[in-house]
């Protein structure tokens, strides 16, 4: 006799604490691998690249059969300006992005605890950039203030978002459901080594603001500030959005339009459920 199993509805909290856990697992690898190099002296720009590449390939996979995995309030809001996302998701779920990315920085800031303040006792400019990103990667050497990373997040953050929505769209060349994340992943470490110099490649507001404040929270009192005393915190935070809605305009304008119809309207940031007669596989998803 055949038996029907029963399907768990999906709910806002849920995602929520899906986006939450992706986020997490994205930011311990990311501000870990920082730490690792800043404090420990072990590592360098690649393996910073290579690190924070892993840790959205992991992160999408924790989190991308609830929501798609998101993990980041830029790709969110350009979701619903441009896919029709539910705008009434996006501030639930950039407060569980931001929440994940605080609670993962904490982690980091105690683990790594002995290691900054013996490199650092004043925890200072020094090794603030373990936590968010700087104008020049904190150097005044390269002559990058803040308006500079300002362009420099606008830019980066659209290439993010040209390339995912290139990645997932099902009528392009996107790959399998399951390879999708490393694709993203790939992605992330590709801008790392191409655009980490001016500002950092923060390239999402909860990677950067949600580790900054732990960080000011547990004794960087110029967290706030880039190395040239300049109020810096919300670039980081707008300058990805607006890239982020570049991004998802040029691909559309350039691309999307020209494509075939989809046989299917799939709801954005989600991966449907398989299909039961054929065993096709779901969606990539999205970063």
């Amino acid at each position: 006799m055949a038996t029907t199993e029963a399907v768990k509805a999906k709910t806002l909290l849920g995602e929520c604490s899906a986006e939450l856990a992706g986020t997490f697992i994205l930011i311990l690898f990311g501000c870990g691998v920082v730490a690792q190099v800043v404090a420990g002296g072990i590592g360098d720009h690649d393996s910073i690249a290579w690190a924070w590449g892993l840790g959205v390939t992991l992160g999408i996979y924790v989190a991308g059969r609830m929501t798609g995995a998101h993990l980041n309030p830029a790709v969110t809001i350009a979701l619903a300006a441009f896919r029709g996302f539910s705008w009434r998701k996006v501030l639930p779920y950039s407060v569980a992005q931001f929440l994940g990315a605080f609670l993962a920085a904490l982690v980091v800031r105690w683990n790594y605890t002995e290691a900054l303040h013996k490199v650092d006792p004043g925890l200072t400019i020094k090794t603030q950039g373990v936590f968010s990103t700087l104008p020049g990667n904190g150097s005044m050497d390269l002559g990058v203030h803040m308006w500079g990373g300002f362009r420099d997040q606008i830019i980066g953050t659209a290439i993010l978002m040209m390339v995912i929505l290139a990645i997932t769209d099902l009528r392009n060349t996107s790959p399998a459901a399951n390879l999708a994340p490393f694709i993203v992943g790939l992605l992330v470490v590709g801008i790392g080594m191409a655009w980490g110099t001016n500002a950092g490649y923060a390239i999402n507001p909860a990677r950067d603001f949600g580790p900054r404040l732990a960080s000011f929270f547990t004794g960087y009192g110029g967290a706030m500030k880039d190395q040239f005393g300049d109020v810096y915190f919300w670039v980081p935070i707008v300058a990805p959005i607006i890239g982020a809605l570049v991004g998802a305009a040029l691909y559309d304008l350039l691309v999307g339009r020209n494509l075939p119809i989809a046989d299917e309207d799939e709801e954005p940031g989600r991966i449907p459920e398989a299909d039961t007669e054929t065993g096709a596989g779901a969606k990539a998803a999205n970063a």
